[in-house]
Formats: C-alpha cells, structure tokens, sequence
C-alpha cells in the first residue's frame, strides 16, 4: 500500500513538472505510475488521477506544440 501511494504523489509531481519540461517523458511516466497506483489500491486517488489527468495534458501539449512548429521542443524567445 505504501508504494502505491508513493506512485500517486510521484505521479502527480512528474505530471505537474512535465507541463513546464520534459512533457515527452514526464507525461507517459505519469500515466503509468498513476495507472499502477490505482490498480494497486492506492489511499491517495486523487493524486492518482490528477497525475493521470496531468500526464494527459503533457502529451496534449506535447501535441499542440508539434503541431504549431513541427518539433518536439518549445522555447520562450522568438
């Protein structure tokens, strides 16, 4: 029980953090250690879905940047 809780906070934090970088890995990491920890009974579910949740808008990110410039990096300047 206690690793799966573990998994939901891990989940949650590397879906919040993938929004800013690395959404290319960050966001299917969040997926999956959001999936495992539900399906292990997590006490923490909702950070278990947030993290799912998050990781999701990663990859929508992820998508809407590639889909605007062709690449698979985002830059703040001109």
């Amino acid at each position: 029980m206690r690793d799966a809780d573990g998994m939901a906070v891990a989940s949650f934090v590397m879906g919040l953090a993938g929004l800013l970088v690395f959404n290319v890995v960050l966001g299917p990491c969040a997926l999956v250690l959001g999936s495992l920890a539900l399906l292990r009974g997590t006490a923490r579910r909702g950070r278990a879905l947030l993290g799912i949740s998050l990781g999701v808008a990663d990859l929508a990110v992820l998508a809407a940047v590639t889909a605007a410039d062709q690449s698979f990096s985002w830059s703040l300047g001109g």
